[in-house]
């Protein structure tokens, strides 16, 4: 049985300028179109286009909740 932990951490004021840096989500794009054009991914690369959507995901959590914090 697996139990759950609640951590409470301060989100800094400037969270809405967090994202992929350029060369991160350029390289997640690419990854992306080149699947979406029928190319299969290698099992590296379809883990790194996973981990890359999984860390946008969350840099995109976290910035709502810190527009709705604040606003």
């Amino acid at each position: 049985m697996a139990l759950a932990t609640t951590i409470q951490v301060e989100l800094p004021d400037d969270l809405a300028r967090f994202r992929l840096p350029e060369g991160v989500e350029a390289r997640l794009h690419t990854l992306l179109d080149r699947q979406d054009g029928g190319q299969p991914l290698t099992p590296d690369e379809r883990s790194e286009a996973d981990g890359l959507v999984d860390l946008a995901e969350l840099l995109s959590l976290l910035k709502l909740r810190a527009e709705r914090a604040n606003g």
